[in-house]
Order: C-alpha cells, then structure tokens, then sequence
C-alpha cells in the first residue's frame, strides 16, 4: 500500500512564498486581509463587542446578524442621545442587503473605502485571472516588439 507523506510545515511554507512570489497582487490583498484594527468602545461603558472584528478578514467574513448586534450595541438600530455621538453614525432598514450593512458597518468603525458600493474584494481565481491575462499580454506585447525572439 502506498503512503503520501503529508508536507512538511517548512515545505508548505516555502511553496506558499514561492506561490505569492509569482502573484505579487495575491501577496498584497493577503498583507491586507490581515491588517489588524483598532477596537470601537461603546461610548456608555467603553466595552467592545465581543465580535468586533481584530482583523479586515474578519470583518469581511462578519455575519448579518453580526452586523446588527453590532450596530445595536454601538447604539446604531433604535436612536439614543448616544447614537449621532460617534464619529460616522449609520442607519439602515432592517432587511437591507448584507452588502450594504457591511460597506456601513466599515464605514463607522472607520475602514477606508466603505463609502462606495464599488468598494469589492477580488476572488484568489479573479487575482490569478488577472495575473495570467497580463502575462499573456506581456508575451504578445514581447512578440510584437521582437518578432525574430524565440519564445
């Protein structure tokens, strides 16, 4: 019976620097996925959420039902003296789209680029997408520039 060996940590390791070495934009959008952020405190009793993300991944990775107790806690889904006191005070319907409780949420705990809906995260497969359709106009760009070049 034949057994795989299972990677090494340091193999894996490696292939991964080696994986983002060659996908530079991938390296990139993993440095800002873990990018850690500073904890809002509710203004009543300088408390944080338990679910307040420590991490933009976490944010992005944040529920709806999260999104509201969120909002709730930090005194944004039934209007309090204590509400407009934080720096960008959001509002949405209760059966608003994830989407947009997301782009407010992010907005009002201060992540840049929330304000627009145009705010979106490429995919690993939409980056690698990417990646292979600009080697391929850089080869056909090469071509055309050295047309006697060997490929």
């Amino acid at each position: 019976m034949h057994h795989r060996r299972l990677p090494s940590h340091h193999h894996s390791q490696s292939a991964l620097r080696r994986r983002l070495a060659k996908n530079p934009e991938l390296a990139h959008k993993l440095h800002q996925m873990a990018l850690p952020l500073s904890p809002l405190v509710q203004l009543t009793t300088g408390a944080v959420h338990p679910h307040f993300p420590r991490t933009v991944l976490q944010f992005w990775l944040l529920t709806d039902a999260q999104l509201e107790s969120l909002a709730h806690f930090y005194h944004q889904r039934t209007p309090s003296p204590w509400s407009r006191q934080y720096p960008c005070p959001v509002n949405w319907r209760s059966d608003a789209p994830l989407e947009e409780k997301r782009r407010k949420m992010g907005r009002f705990i201060g992540l840049r680029g929330c304000d627009s809906p145009a705010l979106m995260l490429k995919t690993e497969e939409q980056i690698a997408r990417d990646a292979s359709r600009n080697a391929a106009d850089e080869d056909a760009l090469r071509r055309k520039m050295n047309p006697f070049s060997q490929p």
